[in-house]
């Protein structure tokens, strides 16, 4: 590269551009010394399969660097979509950010933190100069894999995961090919395709959110001035009480349920991520449906509403 290129370079341009390129957010974590570390990175990579190592960077001027340069491990917190409030928490300065966090020890006691998509725990491996960050590499000796729907930062702000139209389109074939001879006409097997072909798109959207299924239909169950017990929760939710009983769990734990103890309701933080799941449903009711008049509309839902009486 030329000086002149050099003198001209702009970094917040190169800043930009480099947000072109999608990734996910981690928190990594470290324990040395009595302290406890935490900083949200988005530059993790993996870099070889044996050994099993991994990196990210972590800038120079950082005051946590010092604890994972004592460090005999880190820890690798892969975020799921609902926790953008947790990477907002270890992005900022403050004097304790694990203030109110829930979070467990993990190799070399470096903090662990739980609803995450993945977790990695990883011995220090090597650290090398790469101009204005260290590049921490790690040999993962652990991990966990949750399967959650990952947060991802994509031009300057928080992202998901969907699936690409391309994809969807390329199904759409052999799902219609399917209906052929006496299938064709049988209400069953064609409610049953309706679904599927329906919950393709739907659900890949709503596990975007970083939700289980569980506990999205949880949320939007529960309306902004509603309170439900066990008995409603179990015939609205058509779900098992062990099942309800760990979406309750994991509700509560992120701050989007209260209880006094017969009752549930939405906290501020569930109304908030209630409407984000409704506008999702709404949009792909009126994405599918479009095509149909609204008294066919009326019709089918009359239909679907008798059908879900008893005989």
């Amino acid at each position: 590269m030329s000086n002149d290129v050099e003198n001209t370079f702009d970094p917040r341009a190169f800043r930009r551009a480099l947000g072109n390129f999608a990734t996910g957010v981690t928190i990594m974590t470290a324990n040395a010394g009595g302290r406890k570390v935490g900083v949200t990175a988005n530059s993790f990579n993996s870099v070889s399969l044996d050994p099993p190592l991994v990196l990210w960077s972590i800038d120079k001027r950082s005051t946590s660097h010092s604890v994972f340069e004592q460090a005999s491990h880190f820890a690798v917190n892969i975020l799921a979509a609902d926790q953008i409030d947790l990477s907002n928490q270890f992005a900022r300065a403050s004097d304790d950010k694990f203030a109110g966090i829930e979070h467990e020890e993990g190799s070399g006691g470096a903090p662990l933190f739980s609803d995450c998509a993945a977790r990695f725990h990883c011995e220090k491996y090597q650290q090398l100069d790469g101009g204005d960050h260290w590049i921490l590499l790690g040999k993962v000796t652990a991990f966990d894999d949750l399967g959650r729907g990952p947060l991802l930062y994509h031009q300057g702000a928080y992202s998901s995961v969907l699936p690409h139209p391309r994809l969807v389109a390329k199904d759409a074939p052999a799902s219609q090919a399917a209906f052929q001879g006496r299938l064709n006409h049988n209400l069953y097997y064609l409610m049953t395709q309706a679904v599927r072909s329906y919950q393709a798109d739907y659900q890949p959207r709503q596990l975007s959110t970083g939700l289980r299924t569980s506990e999205a239909r949880m949320l939007m169950v529960l309306e902004k001035d509603l309170s439900l017990d066990m008995g409603a929760l179990l015939q609205l939710v058509a779900m098992p009480a062990r099942e309800i009983e760990l979406s309750l769990d994991a509700l509560q734990r992120k701050g989007l349920l209260c209880s006094d103890g017969l009752h549930y309701a939405l906290t501020a933080a569930g109304v908030e991520q209630g409407e984000a799941l409704w506008r999702i449903a709404d949009e792909q009711q009126e994405r599918v449906f479009a095509r149909f008049e609204p008294r066919q509309v009326e019709a089918f839902k009359e239909i679907l509403q008798a059908l879900g009486q008893p005989l």
